[in-house]
């Protein structure tokens, strides 16, 4: 179980995991452990626990971690430990779902006030006079 929020929780059933031989550190000790932990998980399928608006969200928000089946995948290799690469997927999985629960707030429209417009208009004006007043007049 990954808790989202206190009512959201993904089941583990929903998330599939597989292993690979990490580039990342770990020496030699590379080459033969599988460190590197991937997680798929079927977010437009199986996902019933997160709201319709939130999982529309995802695929805006991120775009790179998801497939064309409507997957999401994300991947580990930060540490030597498959454990802790398995944690850091699910930290990752928990933070996207988080973000895309924040609705964005509609920009209201506003209009520019009488006055700010006069003052603008007299402003040009009075730097038109002011640069008009620097030209060389036609009296030589």
């Amino acid at each position: 179980m990954l808790p989202i929020t206190d009512t959201i929780i993904i089941a583990d059933d929903e998330l599939e995991w597989s292993f690979a031989r990490s580039g990342g550190p770990g020496g030699q000790n590379v080459n033969k452990v599988a460190s590197k932990a991937v997680l798929r998980w079927k977010a437009s399928a199986t996902a019933a626990a997160i709201p319709p608006g939130a999982k529309a969200r995802m695929p805006v928000l991120f775009p790179s971690r998801f497939t064309t089946e409507g997957d999401v995948v994300i991947q580990s290799q930060a540490t030597r430990d498959q454990e802790r690469n398995k944690e850091d997927c699910l930290l990752k999985l928990a933070e996207m779902v988080r973000a895309a629960l924040v609705e964005p707030v509609v920009r209201k429209k506003t209009k520019v006030s009488k006055g700010a417009k006069r003052r603008r208009v007299a402003d040009k004006r009075r730097n038109s006079e002011k640069k008009q007043a620097r030209r060389a007049g036609g009296d030589d």
